[in-house]
């Protein structure tokens, strides 16, 4: 299976899914997309059943990597971040043909439940991915876990304020590629993502899912803040890559290997790139759309205070009585 060729195509729902889903809570997300409640989380129909898929055939290895988190909270950062630590050896930061300087981050670490298992029962993975294999996902922990049938794989988690994934989130999926047609506006996207009837479901539900899993298990599940990788870079990706059991030599530290890996993933190089200026993903969506701001409080621009107040006190009920700060 070639990853850069796969073309976007139709998903056909098999029988078992359309049953399953028949019995189950239903609604429409603020796109308008049918969307279907399983196991506490909301799914696209096609997206569920790559969900099912997984959970059902994936065969997990204990060097395995999973790249996990909500839409929009700095993902494409995290894979290639991810990519470039694990795999500098054979490919050094300063390498001319280093793969992120051709492929999309999220070819390079591909989703489980949106592109492997989305378009196939039973993906080659042999093919592609050499180990450690890195992998991605929007899953909240309780599902990816049913997947990884208690393999010790790691996981790492990146977690953004809810305001800027909020306001990207709108960016990404509320509006269309071609002109910036807004397909829902942001009030209405704002009343949604509130109630948690969004794709992948309640934010606070998925962000508790992996501090509670990071606290329960940290030599497993990583949890970073996409803040604190802004502020303090060096420092952030010198854990990430203790976690992944590659860390910095004290000779890369001195050389320089820190910094060269932080300025090849940083929005500025990776959205300059020909391949992300130009290209298309595997489902036909545009590679510049995963490169837009990036920045900590660009909500201000788009919030009012009402909008403000109300994801604060939202905030504030979901984290009481637990140990995690916004």
């Amino acid at each position: 299976m070639d990853e850069k060729k796969i073309v976007m195509r139709n998903v056909d729902l098999h029988e078992d899914t359309k049953t399953l889903i028949s019995s189950l809570p239903s609604d429409k997300d603020s796109c308008g997309k049918s969307i279907c409640k399983y196991q506490g989380c909301w799914y696209t129909h096609q997206a569920l059943q790559g969900v099912l898929r997984f959970q059902k055939n994936f065969k997990p290895q204990d060097t395995d990597v999973i790249v996990a988190s909500f839409p929009k909270c700095g993902t494409t950062w995290l894979k290639a971040l991810t990519f470039a630590l694990v795999r500098r050896s054979e490919h050094p930061s300063q390498d001319h043909h280093h793969p992120l300087l051709s492929d999309n981050p999220h070819v390079l670490v591909p989703y489980l439940e949106m592109n492997l298992y989305y378009y196939s029962e039973k993906p080659d993975l042999t093919k592609f991915l050499s180990s450690p294999r890195l992998f991605s996902t929007h899953m909240p922990l309780h599902p990816l876990q049913e997947g990884l049938k208690d393999s010790p794989c790691k996981i790492v988690y990146m977690c953004r304020n809810v305001k800027d994934t909020l306001v990207s989130y709108w960016h990404f999926f509320c509006m269309k590629q071609s002109n910036d047609e807004v397909v829902s506006s942001l009030e209405d996207t704002f009343e949604y993502f509130c109630k948690g009837v969004n794709l992948f479901g309640s934010f606070w539900d998925h962000v508790l899912s992996y501090w509670r899993g990071s606290l329960e298990d940290p030599n497993h599940v990583l949890f970073m803040r996409f803040e604190d990788m802004k502020k303090e870079p060096r420092e952030q990706i010198k854990k990430l890559a203790e976690f992944l059991g590659c860390p910095f030599t004290k000779e890369e530290e001195e050389s320089g290997t820190m910094d060269e890996v932080i300025d090849l993933c940083s929005l500025r190089n990776l959205s300059s790139l020909e391949i992300n200026k130009t290209g298309k993903l595997y489902n036909g969506r545009d590679n510049k759309t995963f490169f837009r701001k990036g920045e900590v409080g660009d909500w201000k621009n788009y919030l009012s205070p009402e909008m403000e107040n109300k994801i604060d006190m939202i905030i504030k009920e979901k984290l009481q009585n637990t140990s995690l700060k916004f």
